[in-house]
């Protein structure tokens, strides 16, 4: 079973005031005061910066971590990125706080040895401020095992996902 995700966590009223109206921004309601959006493929090539590097190392969109940094003056906001197929597979996070990268970008690669620490995204949902509580992890705690890739995301919400995403 695979599991994928690209998307941006913060808490759910700086990102639904941050996103405003924005037909192509849709925001999921997650756990404890958290909420995502889904990063399609329709948004990634609006949000695209041309002639700007992959400086982070993800699959965000190029020039989009200025648009992240801005967002996060009001409090932290994460992206997160996670890709599973079988058990294997890879997860990258990072936090913007105060207009700065606060937080990573934290990358656990496929086939490398997990080292026992949080994963990149648990900790970057841990400087959000999810708490685990009685979950495995962050990840579980805030939900986002809630659903395996954006196509779930969006139809809790009643969104079509576009055809040509990816």
């Amino acid at each position: 079973m695979s599991y994928q995700l690209q998307a941006i966590v913060a808490a759910s009223d700086l990102l639904r005031r941050v996103t405003g109206d924005d037909p192509d921004m849709h925001v999921v309601e997650v756990a404890q005061g958290m909420a995502l959006m889904p990063m399609t493929g329709v948004l990634h090539d609006r949000l695209t910066v041309p002639g700007h590097g992959d400086e982070l190392g993800f699959i965000l969109p190029i020039g989009f971590e200025n648009t992240l940094a801005g967002w996060s003056a009001d409090g932290p906001i994460a992206y997160v990125e996670a890709d599973f197929f079988g058990g294997i597979g890879s997860q990258s996070a990072a936090v913007w706080h105060h207009r700065v990268l606060a937080l990573g970008p934290l990358h656990h690669p496929t086939g490398e040895q997990h080292t026992g620490e949080p994963s990149p995204i648990s900790q970057a949902l841990r400087h959000l401020g999810v708490t685990r509580g009685r979950q495995a992890d962050e990840f579980a705690a805030a939900g986002l095992d809630r659903h395996r890739d954006h196509d779930g995301w969006l139809a809790e919400i009643g969104v079509q996902p576009p055809e040509d995403d990816w």
